[in-house]
């Protein structure tokens, strides 16, 4: 990141927010909420200058910046984080949003939700605590007396027994109560604004979390259990927002929350969903870099309905990354030539490849960071560039949160604006480049867990 946004509002529409997103589809999935409410926003992969803000996108009133937190180390952390939050504070936006994933994607050393709020905090100076809601009800994530629940299928489950985040190949979440998980990386006190205390009229409510902050707590943890009181973490925040707590943390929730408390409140007026629908294309290129179950069966479903599976093996990027990328790329080219639509994909779920093996076989062959999301994200990117380059496909579909963000980097992507809803946290985007081929070319980033069983079809349909 380079911290490159000037000083003062940037567009000629004052700006309602900014925000950092610590992985590439936590971005668009927060950039899909504010486009959905009628609020025009756009995504950067760096602070924008404003004189792109006002060239380019002088209608929008909130912009996010997609990074890599989920992936960094505290020292990693330590580097990259506070030039963003310094420009993000530059930009005259009431309120800036650290976004983290819904299901809460942390450890102590890797993407510390608790090392961001700490960095965040020493940046807006003069800021004592900073809110945290993580429950998304339209994504089916549910915070309830600070025990965390999402959904798995038809079900729903507690963090510590959801088959996908309790078995998570980086950071596996065996804590279900956000405030002990948190604990682990920050030293500040954690208080829980439960759903008892955000019963009432919203008088009572504002009373009821003075009380709270009264105990002088560094973090305050919001339950986050229906629409109703997410609109009432909606007013709080800004009411907050107009006392100085300019910096929250949290997932779309955060988006959801302001925007249902703006439009009740009249701040944005008659807006409407800024959505629309997209027709659709007779072949895509999809990229996949996730081990996820849902993705599993979202390749097995598009193999079934004609898309045509190319297999990558990672591992031979260790010992021969161009000549792998050449055979890689040799087969998609044959396969759209022809008429279809190629699938490039890592893993059938937990099929096909072992994370640890590869760690090992890095190790090996010299990588001073064993990272795997690392290695498989920046040799698909390269891929997809070279693809895009020849092939010129008017959509695409990148598959897994880490890879999605080194797909985006190595197309050189400027920013990006809301499409078209596909799925909750996935829709599809239309991409602002300065190269021919990616300026608007219609992407869809979609993280692990996000979307239906047919969910590359629907994205090759618009709908």
């Amino acid at each position: 990141m380079n911290g490159g946004a000037a000083e003062g509002p940037p567009t000629a529409a004052p700006l309602l927010m900014a925000y950092y997103g610590d992985d590439f589809t936590g971005t668009t999935d927060s950039l899909e909420a504010l486009t959905t409410a009628g609020i025009p926003a756009a995504m950067f992969l760096e602070p924008p200058a404003a004189s792109l803000l006002r060239e380019r996108f002088p209608h929008i009133r909130a912009f996010g910046v997609a990074g890599v937190g989920r992936s960094l180390s505290p020292a990693e952390m330590a580097r990259e984080l506070p030039p963003t939050f310094e420009a993000l504070s530059r930009s005259g936006a009431p309120v800036v949003h650290y976004k983290l994933c819904s299901t809460f994607d942390s450890s102590p050393q890797l993407g510390s939700i608790g090392k961001a709020i700490d960095l965040a905090l020493e940046t807006f100076g003069g800021q004592r605590y900073a809110p945290l809601l993580v429950g998304v009800p339209q994504l089916r994530r549910y915070t309830v007396f600070g025990q965390h629940f999402a959904a798995f299928g038809a079900d729903v489950a507690r963090l510590d027994r959801h088959p996908t985040m309790s078995a998570h190949p980086a950071t596996p979440m065996d804590e279900a109560d956000l405030r002990l998980h948190l604990a682990k990386q920050t030293d500040k006190r954690i208080a829980l604004f439960s759903i008892l205390d955000q019963d009432g009229s919203p008088e009572r409510v504002a009373r009821t979390f003075d009380e709270t902050l009264a105990g002088d707590p560094g973090i305050v943890l919001f339950d986050v259990l229906d629409e109703a009181r997410l609109r009432a973490a909606g007013r709080l925040l800004a009411r907050e927002a107009k006392r100085g707590v300019r910096f929250v943390a949290g997932s779309s929730s955060v988006q959801y929350a302001l925007a249902a408390h703006w439009k009740e409140s009249g701040e944005l007026g008659a807006a409407a969903s800024l959505l629309r629908p997209s027709s659709p294309v007779e072949q895509i290129l999809v990229v996949s870099g996730s081990c996820s179950p849902v993705t599993e069966s979202q390749i097995r479903h598009a193999r079934s309905r004609g898309f045509t599976g190319i297999r990558v093996h990672p591992e031979f990027f260790l010992s021969d990354a161009e000549g792998a990328r050449a055979t890689i790329l040799s087969q998609a080219e044959a396969v759209w030539r022809a008429g279809g639509s190629p699938l490039v994909y890592t893993a059938l779920g937990g099929e096909g490849l072992n994370v640890g093996e590869l760690k090992r076989l890095m190790r090996e062959a010299g990588v001073a960071s064993p990272d795997t999301g690392r290695l498989i994200g920046e040799q698909l990117g390269k891929v997809a560039r070279a693809f895009v380059e020849r092939c010129r496909p008017r959509r695409m579909i990148v598959a897994g949160g880490d890879t999605s963000g080194y797909v985006a980097r190595a197309l050189g992507i400027l920013g990006l604006e809301c499409l078209t809803p596909i799925a909750p946290g996935g829709p599809l985007c239309l991409a602002h480049g300065a190269e021919a081929g990616v300026d608007g070319l219609e992407l869809a980033l979609k993280g692990g867990q996000v979307g239906q069983a047919d969910y590359f079809e629907r994205v090759r349909l618009g709908r």
